[in-house]
């Protein structure tokens, strides 16, 4: 290390050294560096000399043992603090890597199993594409199976041989093909009187129920066709209707029956024909609704919206909040119209029927478990 000073002739009075001005330069940085920055010298002949000679020169001698100022001497003292500097900052790296490694490996690197990670991202797809499915499964049942749920009509009476009915009325309802000319709906559409305690009484007085006329509008169609019953259950709200042979009835499909309705919380689509002709009527375009709007209970108002294909079922969509036996409990909301539409699972699969709602309660909408349709329609096949 070298000690640089220069000789001043005329020094300040602010309490520096009357003889000399110098500075002990770092050994850190080579002395070239240091010269031009910080200490420029006042005279040119100012000279550098090692700090281990104890007595001062004469500026204008020429003593062989003053070093020069470019000494290459001096390079393996600052080499070695370079080096020992990147050392040490090396270290610094080195520690904050692992430190890096340790808080932000991946789950791999902290014993986590690759087929354990992978297994959760095959989890996380299939949740993903479940939901997916989901959304848009009212919308996919409502285009793969609108032409094979039908709206029902019919008119029917109650009365004594020989007298006028006592009660004559219409009907109207919804149902879907489950089968070869099956048509399952509910009871009290097949069977109009099921239900109806007015009925029922003249009934047990000697009167006879029966259905002057129930045919079915399926969309796209602008032909009824005539039902008859095949099979009607005596414990539930259920009933499987034949169609006639016609080529309306011809390529359609039927309904995927699941295996068991399933549980509670899962999403439920449900199509029908809620507010019968009166629904369809509110939907059609504004001269359609001006003409038929006083004519919503009539067969002909009908027959004119199949004709100009506004036979066209609603989907209502929810969850199933219970199930109790065979009945399904559910907040899909409904209508009377919409009894006897399928009810849908989010796989697309009929895991009931719509039969009725509690009125003033939108989350009591009620079915018939797909469990309970199933016997009716082995028994119609027969």
């Amino acid at each position: 290390m070298y000690i640089i000073f220069s000789t001043v002739e005329n020094p300040r009075q602010t309490g520096e050294d009357s003889h000399s001005k110098f500075s002990a330069s770092s050994s850190v940085v080579p002395l070239k560096m240091l010269k031009p920055n910080h200490l420029e010298p006042l005279f040119e002949d100012a000279t550098f000399h090692p700090m281990a000679d104890s007595n001062f020169h004469d500026p204008d001698s020429s003593d062989p043992h003053v070093p020069d100022a470019q000494n290459p001497q001096e390079s393996p003292v600052c080499d070695y603090w370079q080096q020992m500097v990147q050392a040490v900052l090396g270290v610094m790296l080195l520690v904050g890597a692992l430190a890096l490694v340790h808080y932000y490996a991946p789950s791999a690197a902290q014993g986590v199993p690759p087929d354990d990670l992978q297994k959760q991202v095959h989890e996380l797809t299939a949740q993903v594409e479940q939901l997916k499915q989901d959304q848009a499964m009212p919308a996919t049942v409502l285009n793969r199976y609108r032409n094979s749920i039908g709206y029902i009509y019919g008119v029917y009476q109650v009365g004594f041989p020989d007298q006028r009915p006592a009660i004559r009325a219409r009907v109207s309802g919804t149902g879907f093909l489950v089968g070869n000319r099956l048509l399952a709906t509910n009871r009290h559409v097949a069977e109009p009187w099921y239900g109806d305690s007015e009925a029922q009484k003249l009934i047990e007085q000697g009167a006879t129920a029966m259905l002057e006329n129930l045919v079915v509008f399926f969309p796209g169609s602008p032909t009824p066709v005539k039902l008859s019953p095949a099979s009607v259950s005596k414990t539930s709200d259920l009933a499987v209707l034949r169609t006639e042979d016609s080529d309306v009835v011809r390529g359609l499909a039927a309904l995927p029956l699941a295996k068991s309705p399933g549980s509670p919380g899962q999403l439920v689509t449900v199509i029908g024909y809620p507010m019968g002709i009166a629904g369809m009527v509110a939907k059609s375009p504004s001269g359609i609704y001006e003409r038929l709007a006083y004519r919503h209970n009539d067969i002909s108002a009908a027959s004119e919206l199949a004709a100009l294909s506004l036979i066209r079922p609603s989907t209502t969509c929810g969850h199933l909040g219970d199930l109790v036996g065979d009945k399904l409990i559910y907040d899909a909301p409904t209508a009377h119209g919409g009894s006897g539409g399928p009810v849908f699972n989010s796989r697309g699969e009929v895991i009931g029927v719509n039969s009725a709602y509690m009125d003033g309660f939108s989350g009591g909408t009620l079915g018939v478990s797909v469990d309970s349709l199933r016997p009716l329609l082995q028994e119609a096949q027969k």
